[in-house]
């Protein structure tokens, strides 16, 4: 595609990004639905002057990875619901220079189950870890009407403090937090199992969160990491007869998302999006 006097510009954000596989993906997207743009990765340091910079550019949105993504808050002049309770954003629009956030994280983790054909409603859902990715994920599970919640992490102030934001807003919603593995029979019944941690990212491949033989054989697992592909999480889990999910999709769903917010207009009509996340799929792997 050309770039001219009308070609629009996005970018991500953060610090570092140079490993960041939004440009691929983005410009993927661009490129399938014939959408006259370019996006690129600029690593930042100053998050203010950043700022100043996208609005006097007339940048028409932005991504934030970290260290940004709560700090850019302060900066924006809107911030939509969702994004408000995990305290946290990764999308931005630019229109006539105010700027409103959003967090698309959560929405392409659900869109992801969505594509497998795996209903949420209802379920009983264990999550490893309480850092920004798990809010996200919590929130959106909240929205979508699961029965309960248990998070495991190590520092158990983060986990009771993601399960105060997310029974603000849903207090019907049973919410219990552990610090470690103690009781087996706390996986009984679960419906869904995320991995919400670094722990199995390369080059760490050999470990492991937790056992999937604790849990019931309906239980899915989703591990949100996606280098390397199969975690040894999924390639147990696997192993064993469990259904698993790796985090590809919700990488690719949430910058579909993002699309979504800058472009809804020139988006929703043109584009299949199963066939976009098979295509932009097959790049990935080729990259990692």
């Amino acid at each position: 595609m050309s770039i001219n006097a009308d070609t629009s510009l996005y970018c991500l954000i953060g610090n570092p990004i140079s490993k960041s596989l939004s440009p691929l993906i983005h410009n993927t997207i661009f490129k399938e639905l014939d959408i006259n743009a370019k996006y690129l990765a600029l690593r930042v340091e100053d998050l203010e002057k950043a700022v100043h910079g996208i609005k006097a550019l007339g940048i028409k949105g932005f991504n934030v990875t970290i260290p940004h993504k709560i700090n850019i808050i302060k900066y924006l002049d809107e911030i939509d619901e969702k994004a408000k309770i995990v305290g946290a954003v990764n999308t931005v629009l630019n229109i006539g220079g105010k700027l409103k956030g959003f967090n698309t994280d959560g929405d392409g983790f659900i869109e992801s189950m969505n594509n497998k054909g795996y209903s949420i409603e209802g379920n009983k859902v264990v999550m490893i870890g309480a850092g920004g990715a798990a809010r996200s994920i919590a929130v959106s599970l909240a929205y979508k009407g699961i029965n309960e919640l248990l998070i495991i992490n190590r520092t158990i102030e983060n986990a009771y403090d993601l399960k105060s934001s997310v029974q603000n807003k849903f207090p019907q919603l049973k919410v219990k937090c552990y610090d470690s593995v103690q009781d087996n029979d706390l996986f009984k019944n679960t419906d869904l199992l995320i991995n919400t941690t670094s722990i199995g990212m390369y080059p760490h491949v050999d470990n492991i969160p937790i056992s999937p033989s604790l849990f019931s054989k309906q239980t899915i697992f989703y591990d949100i990491i996606y280098k390397p592909e199969m975690t040894r999480l999924l390639l147990e889990a696997k192993k064993q007869g469990y259904n698993i999910i790796n985090g590809i999709d919700m990488l690719i769903n949430q910058a579909i998302y993002s699309q979504i917010i800058w472009n809804s207009n020139l988006f929703e009509h043109r584009v299949d999006s199963e066939l976009l996340v098979k295509k932009i799929t097959k790049k990935i792997q080729l990259e990692i």
